[in-house]
């Protein structure tokens, strides 16, 4: 299983739907969503700012939660973005990891 961060902006069509069915409806509907997937939700929060949903799932790859932001996004109501998250584990292999690169000019 993988971690992905979900953020989410709702439109005005969305809005309008959460105002109807209530915050609590919609954690029902999307964790619903995501354990048909296969996958598991950590957690589900609404937010003042940048984005109005924040969204953490273990889904089983990362085609999963591409179809998951496309089918969300494709409802019209919510802007989604789909961010991966790494473990501190993964992050310690990843750096250590050594490229060859050349920065622009160099």
């Amino acid at each position: 299983m993988a971690r992905f961060l979900f953020t989410a902006t709702y439109t005005v069509e969305g809005i309008n739907g959460l105002m109807k069915e209530g915050g609590s409806r919609r954690v029902e509907v999307i964790q619903a969503l995501v354990e048909n997937t296969g996958g598991r939700m950590e957690s589900f929060d609404f937010a003042l700012g940048a984005h109005d949903v924040y969204v953490i799932c273990d889904l089983p790859d990362q085609q999963t939660a591409v179809a998951l932001a496309a089918t969300i996004r494709a409802s019209g109501g919510l802007d989604t973005r789909i961010n991966p998250l790494l473990t501190p584990e993964e992050m310690d292999e990843a750096v250590q990891m050594r490229m060859a690169y050349r920065p622009p000019g160099a």
